[in-house]
């Protein structure tokens, strides 16, 4: 009986471990990303060389990974959607960054760079080159200042 537990027990591990390979992170081109995303790095790098772009395959949703030359990576949403966009040392370019937050950034910390930005259900992360970390809700009020 012990024997029989165990080895099913094992059957069980084994098929968890295979299903989570099928979940697992995987190269794809450019073109295998949603309309959305070609678009998206169509209108703002253009120019900007990818050295690879990948899937997150995941159990109800997939989510997209592209990194460029010269640091810069944007994630989207399984629909295309950008999430978040990191430029490591560069700048975020201003068509991607909502209009009134480019204006406050510009406003109180006119010496920074935006870095980064991510977007969720709740607002935008904005990174800027002096170190701060800003939150700003849905109505692109400032709402937290990390450093």
């Amino acid at each position: 009986m012990k024997k029989l537990v165990f080895s099913l027990f094992l059957s069980l591990c084994a098929a968890g471990f295979a299903s989570a390979a099928a979940f697992a992170d995987r190269p794809i081109s450019v073109e295998q990303l949603p309309a959305a995303a070609q678009k998206f790095i169509q209108t703002h790098f253009a120019s900007t060389e990818v050295l690879y772009a990948k899937i997150d395959d995941g159990l109800f949703s997939n989510e997209y990974k592209v990194v460029f030359a010269g640091g810069v990576s944007v994630e989207f949403t399984g629909d295309g959607e950008w999430k978040e966009v990191d430029t490591k040392y560069g700048e975020v370019p201003a068509a991607i960054v909502p209009e009134a937050i480019r204006k406050q950034v510009a406003r109180q910390f006119p010496n920074a760079r935006i870095e980064s930005i991510d977007r969720d259900r709740r607002g935008y992360d904005v990174g800027l080159s002096n170190g701060l970390d800003l939150e700003f809700d849905r109505q692109f009020n400032l709402v937290d200042i990390d450093d």
